[in-house]
């Protein structure tokens, strides 16, 4: 009971609530990545457009209404993680229409380009929206992400990933990392697609933004730099290319991981933690190049056909 009673207190909760909004985004970048073969290394810089987006008209409802009613509050913070959701949508949009006829190491590239000028964007942001904070950070943020919010968002993503990779559009994405060329010799317009798995996989990682704005109810650019990029790409690749149970897996098994060895090291020995991840990184990619779980499902996340 002891154990349970650990594991049950408010911070693991938190790094629960944490570990399913991280699940969320590498859900999106997997449509992106793992599916679409689209290398992108810009991924944090939509997970803060979707945060900023998500906290700031928020931050607008409850200085309009003030604290309001519970269904009231509850509704306008599920209406400002949709638009969180699509203001990263349609940036990724706009940005994918030059940089996705990049393929490879440039794609990758442009899209940490972008991540970089998104980053010094937030830095500055107050001097056009002031609410944004700019360097100094946002605050003021309503804590309303919870357990059940969490989980909600998680399952909700999980569903349409499973969805859109069984369906006719995911097998275009399929074709098209598996063979480009061969699929536009097919008749596929294969630009029209990776802008619309561009777009969608980008929309995942603002709605979990605006869940992360809402969970720590603090908001500073540095959250949102392009080493974080990397974070939600080595889950992505650790869990699998393609494998929705794997970047699940690897997703919460990264975060318990960071934070188990942030709690259970040495104070003095912390930062250590930031070597033994590179290097269980490497191990995997030299026992396990395909990832946790190749491409290998759980029953409920397969199609019909391969059950």
């Amino acid at each position: 009971m002891a154990i349970l009673d650990e594991l049950l207190n408010p911070y693991w909760i938190q790094i629960f609530q944490h570990a399913c909004v991280v699940a969320v985004s590498a859900l999106g970048l997997n449509i992106i990545f793992g599916f679409t073969g689209l290398f992108s290394l810009g991924h944090a810089a939509f997970y803060g457009v979707g945060a900023y987006t998500a906290a700031l008209l928020m931050k607008s409802y409850a200085g309009a209404y003030g604290d309001g009613s519970f269904l009231a509050s509850q509704a306008a913070f599920l209406g400002s993680l949709i638009c969180g959701g699509v203001a990263a949508a349609l940036l990724a949009c706009l940005v994918g229409l030059p940089v996705l006829r990049l393929t490879s190491d440039y794609l990758g590239v442009a899209t940490l380009g972008f991540g970089v000028i998104m980053k010094v964007v937030l830095d500055n942001a107050d001097a056009f929206i002031p609410q944004l904070g700019g360097a100094r950070g946002m605050t003021g943020i309503a804590r309303m992400t919870s357990i059940p919010w969490a989980v909600l968002a998680l399952s909700a993503a999980v569903l349409l990933v499973r969805n859109l990779v069984h369906s006719t559009y995911g097998r275009v994405l399929v074709a098209i990392r598996e063979d480009e060329t061969a699929a536009a010799a097919m008749g596929i317009d294969t630009f029209r697609y990776k802008v619309i798995g561009f777009t969608l996989g980008c929309s995942f990682a603002g709605v979990a933004g605006g869940l992360y704005a809402h969970l720590y109810a603090f908001l500073h650019p540095s959250s949102f730099d392009f080493f974080k990029s990397f974070d939600v790409l080595m889950i992505v690749v650790l869990g699998g290319l393609g494998s929705m149970t794997g970047t699940l897996v690897a997703s919460f098994g990264w975060t318990f991981l960071l934070e188990g060895l942030r709690v259970f090291l040495p104070p003095e020995y912390i930062e250590f933690r930031w070597v033994l991840i590179p290097v269980l990184l490497i191990v995997t990619m030299l026992l396990r190049p395909q990832g946790l779980l190749g491409v290998r499902e759980i029953p409920i996340l397969q199609s019909r056909v391969n059950r």
